[in-house]
């Protein structure tokens, strides 16, 4: 039990929760998640530094891979802090603003790599549906105006919900769900009116991830129907095996927000464990998987990197 001092909801400082009932395993369970964050920087900084130094990967498809990096790097370090705090005995609580600025770096970040991944499908849809036109089209200058889109559509959207959390009077328990901050965490502790938050999460979500999961489907069909009438086997395979890193891609950053949503709404009698792991998956999996899967299965990549390494042990 945390002592009455540290749940006074009157303290502008929040508790946050490491894996419940397993607090004397801290230290043990702090050896993987020290591996995997730095598997998530070594990993990412490896893409971004293959991008950066070979130039035949100086292409529409390598810049938008760049972008995703960047961005699984970024949320990394925007929850490291804290993960890590936590099992090493560190941190156990952060403040109001903090927390603030933290889930507006998770939500952000979150909803940018959505953004890249529809950036990333459509230039798949190019380069197999037209590819005639796939340089005059994806040019640098356009391949910048995206990234500003990406840029802006992921900054500028959520500070009015994310601003609002700092006037709301927070009069349940200061114990976070997780070792991070999340929106739908803080208001749930809140007692003011949260319909404009509620309602303007909802919208964020729709706009954002949802409309990239539907665009993206929809860029797959599109695909998928080009693919089918190519008349050639080898060549039909050829053009799906193009899709399958991003395919994957996809799949590690939309499954783990699906999971973590159906617990969140469906699975309040599962142990508080659950909620943690889901939430953990949620963060680390996906810049975990990206640099691996696209060092593994795409091969202009997995070739540098070979290279890479190769000249190291000379």
């Amino acid at each position: 039990m945390f002592p009455i001092s540290i749940l006074n909801v009157s303290s502008s400082r929040f508790i946050l929760t490491g894996f419940p009932g397993l607090e004397v395993h801290y230290l043990w369970i702090s050896i993987p998640f020290s591996s995997i964050y730095a598997m998530v920087f070594l990993g990412n900084c490896m893409v971004l530094h293959v991008i950066r130094t070979e130039p035949s990967l100086h292409q529409p498809m390598f810049y938008f891979l760049a972008m995703l990096a960047l961005t699984d790097l970024c949320m990394g370090l925007s929850t490291m802090y804290t993960v890590l705090g936590v099992l090493w005995g560190i941190i156990r609580e952060i403040s109001l603003d903090s927390c603030i600025a933290q889930s507006y770096f998770i939500h952000g970040l979150s909803f940018m790599e959505s953004s890249v991944l529809l950036a990333m499908a459509f230039d798949r849809y190019i380069a197999i549906c037209n590819p005639l036109r796939y340089s005059s089209i994806l040019t640098n200058d356009k391949i910048m105006k995206i990234g500003v889109t990406i840029l802006c559509r992921s900054s500028l959207l959520i500070p009015p919900v994310i601003i609002r959390l700092k006037f709301l009077n927070y009069c349940h328990p200061h114990i976070l769900s997780h070792s991070f901050c999340l929106h739908q965490d803080l208001i749930r502790m809140a007692c003011s009116d949260i319909r404009f938050n509620s309602i303007y999460g909802l919208a964020l979500v729709i706009s954002n991830l949802l409309l990239d999961a539907v665009l993206i489907l929809i860029s797959y069909i599109m695909i998928l129907h080009a693919v089918l009438a190519i008349a050639s086997r080898e060549e039909r395979i050829k053009s799906l095996q193009t899709c399958v890193s991003h395919i994957c891609a996809v799949s590690v950053f939309y499954i783990p927000i699906i999971g973590l949503t159906m617990v969140h709404r469906f699975g309040k009698h599962l142990s508080p464990l659950v909620h943690v792991l889901m939430g953990n998956i949620y963060i680390l999996f996906p810049p975990l998987m990206n640099p691996i899967i696209y060092s593994i299965k795409t091969q202009q990549i997995r070739r540098r990197v070979q290279r890479l390494f190769y000249l190291k042990r000379m």
